[in-house]
């Protein structure tokens, strides 16, 4: 019995030992290597310190700041274990809210979002992605268009030109990757760093 037992226990302990710590070890060192922003999350430093990753959205409210695409994430309600709460980019808990296009809850919140936002912006018509959620619930980016769409607030709220926070967006446009894939897009906290900046100066 212990003889048939013996090889079956040294394969396990070797693929444990091979995939389980060999394996790992090897691809981080790789990547540390190779590309050590996306290794370390693509963490993005203001001043020296670490303010957030260019893969993963942050909640913005106030009027002086672009905001990112909504976030259906949650988290486990603290005062009710069988309950979850509203937790806007929650990377432990990514995923989208499952509501379906019928569903009352999700239209009567675009409307709502839709109206509050035309109210912001009247000439322009809103973009699609300031007032649905994205499958991950962790989008950092936005399209150029709801970027420019918020142009006319961020720059009252900062007592700015329009044309130089325009241009700001502008600049902060990443295109397709390789030219062919994707959408060209705008890292929401990489474009309220530079809004910062440009404020400063």
């Amino acid at each position: 019995m212990v003889r048939e037992i013996r090889p079956a226990i040294v394969v396990l302990l070797a693929l444990t030992l091979i995939t389980g710590l060999a394996y790992p070890l090897a691809m981080t060192g790789i990547a540390q290597a190779i590309f050590p922003n996306q290794a370390q999350g693509s963490l993005i430093e203001r001043d020296g310190a670490v303010v957030g990753s260019a893969l993963i959205g942050q909640q913005f409210t106030s009027d002086k700041y672009f905001h990112g695409r909504l976030s259906a994430t949650t988290a486990p309600d603290p005062n009710d274990s069988t309950k979850t709460v509203p937790a806007p980019y929650n990377a432990a808990n990514s995923g989208g809210s499952n509501l379906g296009p019928s569903n009352k809850a999700l239209i009567d919140r675009v409307r709502g979002d839709m109206e509050a936002l035309k109210k912001e912006n009247p000439s322009m018509p809103v973009p699609a992605d300031l007032v649905t959620t994205s499958a991950s619930g962790l989008d950092p980016d936005i399209s150029p268009e709801a970027a420019l769409f918020q142009v006319p607030r961020v720059a009252k709220a900062r007592n700015l030109p329009e044309d130089h926070v325009r241009q700001l967006v502008t600049d902060s446009t990443q295109g397709r990757l390789l030219g062919l894939l994707g959408e060209p897009r705008v890292n929401v906290l990489q474009l309220n760093l530079a809004l910062d900046k440009l404020a400063a100066g």
